[in-house]
């Protein structure tokens, strides 16, 4: 039976991640270690230039907990959250995933959204 998974998860085109956040959680744990070792310099900066950072921290972590989700249905390698990027090209605009050159023939659409204290990820991903 074990096989038999294996074997249609690699002939598997498509994946669905998603992650949900709790703000005031995520404000508990948010500290510059954590900042450091997830998030890379272009998604600090992003973050940083809005008064409320911390939901936009908490809007990224859960665009790459989706990716992340999905990509690990597909490949069985560890891919570190810091390898995963979410950038945008304008304030508030459409999030793009950016992935390791090993990765770049996959295809994600990323959506985000947040109300009241939760903030929602989903991803989905095609190769």
């Amino acid at each position: 039976m074990e096989n038999l998974i294996k074997e249609l998860v690699r002939e598997q085109d498509f994946a669905i991640g998603n992650d949900v956040v709790y703000l005031p959680s995520f404000k508990e744990s948010f500290n510059p270690l954590f900042q450091k070792k997830v998030y890379t310099p272009k998604e600090i900066y992003y973050c940083e230039q809005f008064e409320d950072s911390l939901l936009r921290y908490a809007s990224t972590w859960a665009a790459k907990e989706a990716v992340y989700k999905a990509v690990k249905q597909i490949i069985k390698d560890p891919l570190p959250f810091k390898r995963i990027e979410i950038l945008r090209k304008k304030i508030a605009g459409r999030p793009h995933v950016i992935l390791p050159e090993n990765l770049k023939h996959f295809s994600i659409s990323l959506s985000i959204t947040h109300d009241g204290d939760y903030v929602w990820a989903a991803s989905i991903l095609k190769r």
